[in-house]
């Protein structure tokens, strides 16, 4: 009977028994799940209420502001090492290719415990400006960095060849064709993977909590966790699980969109 199905039926067919099977998983984690357990311990709405206006005033203001701080301090560096990756000196691409492997090999965690302790033991009576705004931009930054850089690097190679040698007839040196052509150019190109380097930055605040933050500077997952603690129960967390939802969602529904409309751009 199958056998005289065209492909067309085969695959809606297909398609059919592949919904019917998530229908299927759906209802017996419905059926089977303790809801009201499930309730008690993440969907305390009295408690959920309190959390507010601070989980709003300090928390996601701070994971904001970290974020922030961080993706325009690496940001910054990864157009600097970008640059350096593609420079003709060969001492600069070897400090720029080894800087890349280095940070994108390390776990972000192993990043801020560098810049939390081995920092101020490195360099005793000095601290980084800021205080642990200026760690969390400076851990953040040394990560993202590593990232940016291979992404603008990227951006700067699909800028057709032709664009600098115009720029040149025109009577442009080198660096000022570079800094008023082909780098806007290419970051026209890596706005959609650097918008989505910005959620991934937003999600990575979280490890802010291993510098020692205090109470004004904790951001959603040290605020979620600790009055989590103090509570005895999960609900902080859902909701600071859900500030992060705020901002990501729609950053991401803009990266789509950037993509969309770079893709029909070409």
């Amino acid at each position: 009977m199958t056998s005289r199905l065209t492909r067309r039926q085969r695959r809606r067919l297909w398609q059919g028994v592949q919904y019917a099977i998530f229908a299927a998983v759906v209802v017996v984690i419905g059926v089977l799940a303790d809801w009201d357990r499930l309730q008690n311990q993440f969907a305390q709405t009295d408690l959920a209420i309190r959390l507010f206006p601070r989980i709003i005033t300090i928390a996601l203001r701070n994971t904001v502001v970290y974020t922030t701080s961080g993706f325009l301090f690496g940001l910054v560096l990864g157009l600097v090492i970008a640059m350096m990756r593609l420079s003709s000196v060969a001492p600069y691409r070897w400090v720029a290719g080894v800087y890349i492997e280095l940070f994108r090999g390390l776990p972000a965690l192993l990043i801020f415990i560098f810049v939390g302790v081995a920092v101020p033991l490195a360099f005793p009576g000095t601290e980084i400006p800021g205080g642990t705004y200026g760690k969390v931009a400076l851990g953040l930054g040394l990560v993202a960095a590593a990232y940016m850089a291979e992404t603008i690097r990227a951006g700067i190679q699909a800028v057709p060849k032709g664009q600098m040698e115009a720029a040149r007839s025109l009577g442009f040196s080198h660096g000022r064709a570079m800094v008023s052509v082909v780098i806007p150019q290419a970051f026209r190109i890596v706005i959609p993977p650097l918008t989505n380097e910005l959620v991934l930055l937003f999600k990575d605040s979280s490890l802010v909590l291993f510098l020692g933050v205090t109470l004004q500077e904790r951001e959603l997952t040290k605020f979620g966790r600790d009055l989590a603690s103090e509570t005895a129960n999960s609900t902080p967390i859902l909701v600071a699980g859900l500030c992060y939802l705020l901002v990501t969602v729609p950053l991401s529904f803009v990266v789509r969109r950037l993509e969309a409309r770079a893709d029909k751009a070409t």
